[in-house]
């Protein structure tokens, strides 16, 4: 290269497959000899008065840098950059009503324990139901409709109005409420009379259980059959009538099923059997002057 002649670009290659052409700085910033005696320009863009960078330098400058280069985009090495990310601000529900449904199916299928149960060895025998701690008036929740009062007999005669309390604070809120009464004494005739009396007069249903393990069946048995019709624990009876003779005569004492075949053949009837004098009925077989 001489002194005085003119700066030459490099030597032009083959383009090949792989290649991708660089310009030169003579491409980018102006072309001619004029371009290489001048000076080149500063990449420092002039301040305005407040301080900033001026719009017009930078924006010839960028918009010279992109033409340069907007070739390498129609290349097989180009990827277009992926978009950015868009952001939502859907609002999020609240904690609380997501656990709500499920709080509330635990509940259904659990039985709720008053925090005044804490250290009852009775809780210990619930074996065959979920239970759980929680802020309930009465000692046991057994369904939507039902609920329970635990009380020893104990413990009634060392506090006798607290049943009485109990009861009222229950109000009628509950259509089945269950008074529980554990029986841990051996003279239980008159505590067991006043329970029983309180128990009629506020409309509650007693159960007396002669051990924990007892109590704790009761409780698991209503909470399991909460939902279940009556059919299931009621006698079943035939609709048949001798069935129906049978279940009205064995009531009587010392008549069992054999007498109420006998009656029942010989006679045809229940009203025949009523109408029927002492003589009749002796002379059946198997009725005597004792079942008479």
């Amino acid at each position: 290269m001489d002194g005085g002649g003119e700066q030459q670009g490099p030597p032009e290659r083959q383009p090949g497959k792989n290649l991708i052409k660089i310009p030169s700085y003579q491409e980018v910033f102006g072309t001619g000899a004029s371009s290489s005696s001048s000076t080149p320009p500063s990449y420092n863009p002039p301040l305005n008065s407040t301080g900033a960078p001026g719009a017009s330098s930078s924006s010839s400058s960028s918009g010279s840098f992109s033409q340069s280069f907007s070739f390498l985009k129609s290349s097989e090495f180009y990827s277009p950059p992926p978009p950015p990310p868009q952001l939502t601000s859907t609002p999020r529900p609240p904690q609380a009503s997501s656990s709500a449904p499920v709080a509330q199916s635990q509940s259904k299928n659990t039985i709720l324990v008053s925090h005044r149960q804490r250290g009852n060895p009775l809780l210990k025998h619930i074996r065959n139901a979920r239970w759980a701690f929680a802020d309930v008036v009465p000692d046991y929740v057994l369904g939507q409709s039902s609920c329970a009062l635990y009380l020893s007999i104990r413990y009634h005669l060392l506090h006798p109005d607290y049943l009485y309390y109990r009861i009222r604070e229950l109000q009628k809120n509950f259509r089945l409420r269950v008074i529980l009464c554990h029986i841990d004494v051996e003279d239980v005739v008159k505590p067991l009379h006043e329970i029983t009396r309180t128990a009629l007069l506020h409309d509650c249903t007693l159960l007396c259980g002669w051990s924990l393990e007892e109590c704790g069946r009761y409780l698991e048995t209503i909470k399991v059959y909460e939902n279940k019709p009556a059919d299931n624990i009621r006698e079943h009876m035939d609709n048949d009538y001798l069935s129906r003779l049978r279940h009205a005569l064995t009531s009587i004492r010392h008549v069992n099923k054999t007498d109420v075949v006998t009656l029942g053949s010989s006679f045809g009837s229940l009203s025949q059997v009523m109408n029927a004098s002492m003589e009749e009925l002796a002379r059946c077989p198997g009725i005597g002057k004792t079942t008479l």
